[in-house]
């Protein structure tokens, strides 16, 4: 079992996923045509990028130049964020860790601070300098191990966001102590998915699907009709990717999900997932198998999930719900109990032929 990463890929019709897209079997009523201008096939193009493959489907028609700026700014941003690679500004900031700061391009600076206010939110559950223990475990990659407790407890003196210095007006980031890394993983896709939305609105689309391995955006309505919303399947995190557990009908909202079941390292029977827990450098050792955010900004899907993943189901339906901001959350348990945040609970509805039980509230410890 294992997660999204920076990383991997759902297809539409799949996983976080759009499911009910149609077909030419079924009876179409006047409201499930598509709207004017808008295609029943779209045009779509993906590409390998950010270590996943990234999708996106336009359903306005003569729009189909508009794939080319957007994947042009996937590429961008991901030559500018991700560690490890040549001319990363990232990897540059963690070079010069207890050295000097490094000022960043501003959409560099704007997700390092978003990141830090991520880090300041989430009660401990996020920290944007988890880099010094990710990278001992490297889970994901080939080079993947579990390490000694040693090397964990050197790597946590390393995990504490308040070294980070940001300064707003020189747009520099400095980490105060040499051998820290900001990892962004956990919430970068989340940053680029939204950017890739800008830029399909700033050209005129307003029906379309961004899909960045994880991190889904529905644009608009559905192309079945202008009064029909996309009909998104929650992935069944103990099965192959594409099994759904369940849908919800959302527009013009981003649905990002983190769970166990994408990246793991197996020792000596133990399972190892790749989300980390900044207080013991150890995976997060709790009841939650997934969570699906459903938000309005990609980002803040992606800062939540890993947020409220820390904290566990009942903790973390209390956060998302005190929010107040028409943030939701989905959680799927290793019981296989689902619980969903109150405004939603009428609106989620579990696939017929599920093993998944809704799960009450009142028991949760």
């Amino acid at each position: 079992m294992r997660k999204k990463l920076l990383l991997s890929l759902i297809a539409v019709c799949t996983l976080v996923a759009l499911v009910g897209c149609g077909s030419s079997s079924e009876k179409t009523a006047d409201s499930d045509k598509p709207a004017k201008g808008i295609l029943s096939e779209p045009y779509a193009q993906e590409k390998f990028l950010l270590g996943t493959y990234v999708r996106i489907r336009v359903y306005d028609e003569g729009k189909k130049s508009v794939l080319t700026p957007a994947f042009d700014r996937v590429k961008e941003l991901g030559d500018k964020i991700t560690i490890n690679q040549s001319g990363s500004e990232i990897d540059e900031v963690n070079a010069q860790a207890g050295i000097k700061p490094v000022k960043v391009s501003d959409d560099v600076y704007s997700l390092v601070k978003k990141a830090y206010e991520y880090s300041e939110d989430s009660r401990g559950g996020f920290d944007m300098a988890i880099g010094s223990v990710t990278q001992l475990w490297r889970i994901g990659f080939d080079d993947a191990r579990k390490p000694s407790q040693e090397e964990i407890d050197q790597a946590l003196k390393l995990v504490d966001y308040h070294k980070i210095e940001l300064n707003d007006e020189e747009k520099t980031v400095y980490l105060k102590e040499k051998g820290m890394i900001i990892d962004l993983g956990a919430i970068a896709k989340g940053y680029i998915t939204d950017e890739v939305v800008k830029v399909l609105k700033d050209n005129g689309v307003t029906t379309a699907i961004v899909d960045l391995g994880g991190n889904v955006y529905v644009l608009g309505h559905s192309p079945r009709g202008e009064n029909q919303d996309w009909n998104v399947g929650i992935q069944d995190p103990n099965l192959a990717r594409g099994s759904v557990l369940g849908t919800i009908k959302e527009k013009n909202k981003t649905l990002v999900t983190s769970g166990i079941y994408e990246r793991y390292l197996e020792v000596d029977g133990v399972k190892y997932h790749h989300l980390f827990d900044p207080q013991t450098g150890y995976p997060f050792d709790n009841d939650i198998a997934s969570v699906t955010i459903i938000t309005n900004k990609s980002i803040d899907g992606d800062g939540l999930s890993t947020a409220v993943f820390s904290m566990g189901v009942k903790k973390g339906l209390s956060y998302v719900e005190e929010l107040d901001n028409g943030t939701n959350a989905i959680f799927v348990t290793k019981e296989g109990k689902v619980y969903v945040t109150d405004p939603i609970k009428d609106e989620f509805k579990l696939a017929e032929d599920s093993d998944y039980s809704m799960g009450d509230r009142s028991k949760l410890e």
